[in-house]
């Protein structure tokens, strides 16, 4: 499966909700302070890793798309950004925390970066996530497929990993890590725009559907969106079931 090619600019102006959602993860969960150093696990265009600087942390930005670091370092001179793959990290006890918002989801096997981060954490260091939790978008997945199947393609893996409680919490304490806080909840997104849905698909999804072809994909987009709208158009814009997952645990 491809992984989606990120156009850093749309992705501020369609999908800002991402980030703009979670900045109470950055101050009440993981609650940087001065001099600490913290790995920011998939930081996307940067914005929570700026909130932790301006807090007066030392911040390393790690994330596996190379086209989303320019954006970053531009808006973030403060941040040090790096391409990096998740699943091999390299530090060891290096930070005071890590922390990750809207991109472990996308890390499919989850157990080795849960290794690295143990690794890369300080003894009493935190890990503080959140990423998409059971339930999640399960919308937008039945009606991607309900596509698939009516236009007679074949059935296509989504790229996502979305967890239950129980499930996290395992596979952090199989990496030697100690749970101490978990929240699932739910929070229906906004969509912006009559397009909304098919926009989300188009970047979220573009390495799901890339094995179809132009054609295909824009079939496959308008049968989802059908399916869908029943469920997620309100009247004047799309909102999408998201639930989410947030973590905090310690390397003892």
């Amino acid at each position: 499966m491809q992984p989606p090619i990120w156009d850093a600019e749309q992705y501020r102006q369609r999908h800002a909700f991402v980030f703009q959602s979670s900045q109470d993860l950055v101050h009440d969960w993981l609650a940087p302070q001065p001099g600490e150093r913290i790995l920011d696990l998939g930081y996307g265009t940067g914005e929570l890793s700026a909130r932790m600087a301006e807090c007066g942390a030392e911040v390393l930005g790690t994330d596996s798309a190379a086209s989303m670091i320019g954006a970053a370092r531009a808006s973030h001179p403060r941040v040090r950004f790096e391409v990096q793959d998740a699943h091999h990290l390299a530090y060891s006890q290096e930070f005071s925390a890590v922390f990750s918002n809207a991109a472990l989801h996308w890390m499919k096997p989850l157990p080795a970066v849960f290794a690295g981060v143990s690794r890369a954490l300080m003894p009493g260091g935190r890990l503080v996530l959140e990423m998409g939790g059971a339930g999640n978008v399960q919308v937008t997945l039945d009606a991607a497929e309900h596509a698939l199947q009516r236009l007679g393609l074949p059935e296509l893996a989504h790229p996502w990993v979305f967890p239950s409680t129980a499930a996290l919490a395992g596979l952090l304490e199989d990496a030697g890590l100690r749970v101490e806080r978990t929240r699932w909840f739910e929070r229906p997104s906004l969509l912006p725009g009559e397009d909304g849905f098919r926009a989300w698909l188009g970047s979220f999804g573009g390495g799901w559907l890339a094995p179809l072809s132009g054609e295909q994909r824009r079939e496959v987009v308008r049968e989802a969106e059908a399916f869908a709208r029943p469920h997620l158009w309100n009247g004047s814009g799309w909102v999408s079931d998201y639930c989410r997952l947030r973590a905090l645990a310690v390397r003892p």
